[in-house]
């Protein structure tokens, strides 16, 4: 059976000394397993030995990571849903949201045209789904058929500078998109 190994630090080893040297006087016998370790964790500031191992079993929480100033810049485009607000002036910013557009476009599936106009408009909020769709099947994101009917999507490979705008943008968005209505073809579950 494996044993968990619990880290033990004293700032300040003549009190821990102290302290053990009178808990150890209080006890009519020796002390078992158990009870050294109470007296060890109380030393150490614990209430006992299950608040020491307490503290060190809670996870420890990550610093936020800063966001760069240019994926800051790119961000204020996009709503707290992940929402593209705005279409950017700028070409290179143009083609930074829609890296982030097309992360959020469901793999792995083929769709009509309305469904990927439904598609598209849940990843964006200001009301041109079809400038989106002719960016991102000229940009090569998106593939279709010579007809329009059919849609599907591309996998290029994603730049690294890329990669911290398409992850602070998929924060935002809600996990599952909303499903459709029975019996309506669209947007596949994720």
């Amino acid at each position: 059976m494996s044993r968990t190994v619990y880290p033990f630090y004293s700032s300040d080893i003549s009190s821990l000394a102290r302290s053990l040297k009178q808990q150890w006087a209080d006890q009519a016998e020796p002390p078992g397993h158990l009870q050294i370790l109470n007296m060890l964790a109380r030393g150490a500031g614990f209430q006992n030995f299950q608040h020491l191992r307490a503290e060190h079993d809670r996870p420890i929480v990550a610093e936020p990571q800063a966001v760069s100033a240019s994926t800051q810049r790119l961000l204020r485009h996009f709503d707290a849903e992940g929402r593209l607000m705005r279409w950017p002036k700028k070409f290179s910013e143009q083609r930074a949201c829609l890296w982030a557009l097309w992360s959020g476009l469901p793999r792995g599936e083929e769709w009509d045209e309305p469904a990927v106009n439904l598609a598209i408009r849940a990843l964006e909020a200001f009301g041109d789904h079809v400038l989106i769709r002719r960016e991102l099947v000229e940009g090569g994101w998106l593939g279709r058929t010579d007809d329009c009917r059919r849609y599907w999507l591309l996998e290029p490979a994603v730049p690294a500078e890329m990669a911290e705008l398409i992850e602070q943008v998929s924060l935002r968005r809600p996990l599952s998109p909303t499903p459709l209505p029975r019996g309506e073809r669209g947007w596949p579950n994720r």
